[in-house]
């Protein structure tokens, strides 16, 4: 009896040592580098952003949130990784308020309605890359740049309700000769409950996609193939509590490679212009194997006569790697 025990309890700590990671169709899936997220403060907050309608707003997360930018607002943001790659982020936002003719006060006038306008970057690649031939002798270093290109349009269709639309463009350089372009689409919603509570609704990545031909280096063996994006669906909410400067926020996202992830975040206001941050992203709970990625981070402003310049920072764990993520942006409010 006491050899059947000792059996299975080493059968079933076999299992547990040697038993692989639960396959994610999302974590293969192309278009990685347009899901870690955008700049320091958007990462920091866990990209639990897609209902936020303060600070510096940028239509990556929700195209329908530019009418709420207070001014003109740049961004430009790095980020430290390992492996010879990078990430980098550039945006500007603008409100534009339109005013009826018919509106003759002078003081306190309110626009007939609102619209956002946001243009930016993401660029990524990996550098570097020892190249060989079939003989294994170096052929010379090799690099890759895959860019998303991106511009969002949004009005406010009344007091509580905004829509957005934002097309992105995507140029993929993988190899000599060998490159990809496509358009892709987001749509988005916002709901403002009252000056507290945010509710937004985003589908993201609509007809997104890779379309590679290899005849340039296989000639009449090369072959034209199709890699579409997985098509991700979010549903956020945020309570905002001026008084005690706190921001919240949660978020839900369905994919059609069927990932259901949750993300929150939360933004402190701990003294006049310094913020603290943190959040969870990549919490699916269709995979207990997929990795968790926790991330902190702060902001500080130093308002000028005519502007505000802003420095962020995260720090996000990354499991599968030597070193974490640290990305560093710098923002101007003008």
């Amino acid at each position: 009896m006491m050899k059947n025990y000792f059996f299975i309890l080493v059968v079933l700590f076999s299992s547990l040592i040697i038993a692989q990671p639960k396959f994610s169709e999302l974590a293969v899936s192309p278009g990685a580098f347009s899901r870690i997220g955008f700049a320091a403060r958007g990462i920091g907050m866990g990209n639990a952003m897609s209902s936020i309608t303060e600070g510096e707003l940028v239509s990556y997360y929700n195209p329908a949130v530019t009418p709420y930018q207070e001014n003109n607002s740049f961004q430009a943001g790095y980020s430290f990784l390992t492996l010879d790659r990078a990430l980098n982020f550039f945006n500007f936002t603008k409100r534009f308020d339109f005013y009826s003719s018919k509106d003759t006060n002078t003081v306190n006038r309110k626009p007939r309605t609102t619209a956002g306008l946001s243009v930016g970057i993401i660029n990524s690649g990996v550098h570097n890359i020892d190249g060989r031939d079939n003989n294994g002798l170096p052929t010379g270093e090799l690099s890759t740049s895959e860019n998303q290109f991106f511009i969002g349009l949004a009005a406010r269709i009344s007091e509580k309700i905004s829509i957005g639309l934002t097309t992105k463009f995507f140029y993929y350089s993988l190899y000599e000769n060998i490159s990809s372009t496509s358009v892709g689409f987001d749509i988005g919603a916002l709901y403002r409950i009252n000056e507290n509570f945010n509710i937004s609704l985003v589908v993201a990545d609509l007809m997104s996609k890779y379309q590679w031909d290899t005849a340039p280096i296989y000639e009449q063996e090369g072959i034209k193939t199709e890699d579409n994006f997985p098509n991700l669906r979010k549903i956020g909410a945020s309570y905002r509590n001026k008084e005690l400067g706190l921001l919240g926020s949660i978020e839900f996202e369905n994919s059609s490679v069927k990932s259901n992830i949750f993300r929150a975040g939360v933004e402190y206001n701990i003294y006049d212009q310094f913020y603290i941050r943190g959040g969870i992203d990549q919490f699916n709970v269709s995979n207990t194997d997929w990795p968790v990625k926790p991330s902190l981070g702060f902001s500080f402003f130093q308002p000028f006569s005519n502007f505000v310049v802003g420095v962020d920072y995260a720090f996000q764990i990354e499991q599968y790697s030597s070193a974490d993520r640290h990305i560093v942006s710098v923002n101007f409010n003008f």
